[in-house]
């Protein structure tokens, strides 16, 4: 079963090291897809979220954005609220 949080990744990205730092701290399950040195996927991911950065980071299924967006949703106290919610 994937988990609620996937977070597509690169392998020389300080930001997804801070995205995955705090969903650890949070002891929140989370799905790696390292998009490193897969094109195909990489396109997936900018068609999907017109975005060409990494972290994307999706709950449950949504685009939520990068380590930013997560860090927001955190600081707001909507990150608990979106994991807790039905999707």
């Amino acid at each position: 079963m994937p988990a609620d949080v996937v977070v597509y990744t690169t392998d020389y990205c300080p930001y997804c090291d801070r995205a995955k730092a705090l969903l650890k701290k949070r002891d929140i399950a989370f799905d790696e897809i390292d998009v490193s040195n897969d094109e195909e996927k990489r396109a997936w991911l900018v068609k999907t979220t017109n975005r060409r950065t990494v972290p994307q980071i999706f709950i449950k299924g949504e685009p939520i954005g990068g380590a930013d967006e997560l860090y927001a949703l955190d600081r707001a106290g909507d990150l608990v609220k979106k994991l807790a919610s039905a999707g």
